[in-house]
């Protein structure tokens, strides 16, 4: 499903200001806890947004697209570290600004700095409408909203009205996207599976009954923007 993430005029402020910066599959971009010096958006691939808990345990926070900002928190406050790591989940190229020339970019072109903040406000709110369905509605709503996010990210519709969500995924990496064990979710999807809700090929999800995961957790029906993964 074809969405535009972010302004036209900031993605042209990258292409016109960033610097090319390249990351093979596999590879940190940066990690939790470094200084954070620049923000970037993503031009092609995805990188994976997570944080690693006490114990060791990965928790997936988001998983970005092209035309992604990503590193974006720290502009105009004194936050200077990275609050997560991110990775490269295959061939990524990205455009870097320092914080610096993009505050003072934003500073000269008032519009530029509105719709900058509109956008932050948008990303506020999707955070924390996927924070809540974590909270309310246990690791079942966990998955099943989870799963509601990648088609309305990486979903393609098919002739029979299918989702296919154009985006591989282990059951593990799913798992860190709900919070809870890679057995618990294999139960859950296989379940799932059991009733024709999905189908899923090598690493691939088919979402054959979309409106039975939103009915299962009440869904409140979100703008697009807002019921995404990225």
């Amino acid at each position: 499903m074809s969405f535009q993430t972010i302004p036209t005029e900031i993605y042209l402020l990258f292409e016109e200001h960033g610097s090319l910066v390249k990351i093979d599959k596999g590879n940190q971009l940066f990690q939790e806890g470094e200084k954070a010096e620049s923000i970037f958006l993503i031009k092609n691939g995805k990188i994976q947004l997570s944080k690693e808990t006490e114990q060791g345990k990965e928790l997936t926070l988001r998983i970005c697209g092209s035309n992604v900002l990503i590193g974006e928190s720290s502009p105009f406050c004194q936050l200077n570290y990275h609050m997560a790591s991110a990775r490269a989940l295959e061939a990524t190229t990205l455009l870097a600004l320092s914080h610096h020339t993009f505050e003072l970019l934003l500073t000269e072109h008032p519009k530029l700095m509105l719709e900058y903040l509109q956008w932050v406000q948008i990303e506020t709110m999707k955070h924390q409408s996927r924070l809540r369905d974590l909270m309310l509605h246990g690791k079942k709503g966990a998955l099943f909203s989870t799963l509601i996010r990648l088609t309305n990210t990486y979903g393609e519709t098919q002739e029979d009205d299918s989702i296919f969500i154009n985006f591989a995924l282990t059951n593990s990496e799913l798992a860190n996207l709900c919070a809870t064990s890679r057995e618990l979710i294999n139960r859950m999807l296989n379940d799932l599976k059991k009733h024709n809700i999905i189908s899923f090929n090598k690493g691939h999800i088919t979402v054959h009954n979309l409106q039975f995961l939103k009915d299962e957790i009440n869904c409140e029906n979100c703008p697009l923007m807002i019921c995404r993964i990225d």
